[in-house]
């Protein structure tokens, strides 16, 4: 069984895409790190991969998704709270990314979307776990 997961983005950008997420608290494997791609730490066991779409495309025969038109993937991350969720926001904006709907709020879970330079979709979403089991309990 695996136990990490390696996401694949491609990039326009390498150089702009890094400070970008930089900016937003996440860090590089340098070990990974060449003119052609990057890894971004998420967590002990989750990276992504961002690659040049040259080199992108060296691992596929598909044509690469025009994200400013098409959404492949949505990537969601947890946050340790609400205002975790918020701070992420203001600084993807302030980054230079946007942020792409309006905040989710169903009470036990909250969340915010925002796209990155390249146009990726993210979510980064908080789960108060204990106001899910008092609604799970309460059969709303």
């Amino acid at each position: 069984m695996t136990n990490q997961i390696f996401v694949n983005l491609p990039v326009e950008n390498l150089g702009s895409t890094v400070e970008f997420f930089k900016k937003l608290g996440f860090s590089f494997n340098p070990q990974f790190t060449d003119e052609n791609a990057t890894c971004m730490i998420i967590s002990d066991n989750i990276f992504v991969m961002l690659l040049v779409e040259k080199f992108f495309k060296t691992f596929t025969k598909k044509e690469i998704c025009d994200t400013t038109k098409d959404t492949e993937t949505i990537i969601a991350l947890s946050a340790q709270s609400r205002q975790k969720v918020d701070e992420m926001i203001n600084n993807v904006i302030e980054a230079g990314g946007k942020e792409s709907r309006e905040p989710q709020d169903h009470g036990w879970m909250y969340g915010r979307s925002f796209e990155d330079i390249n146009g990726h979709l993210w979510e980064i979403i908080y789960m108060d776990e204990e106001a899910l089991k008092k609604q799970q309990a309460s059969g709303k």
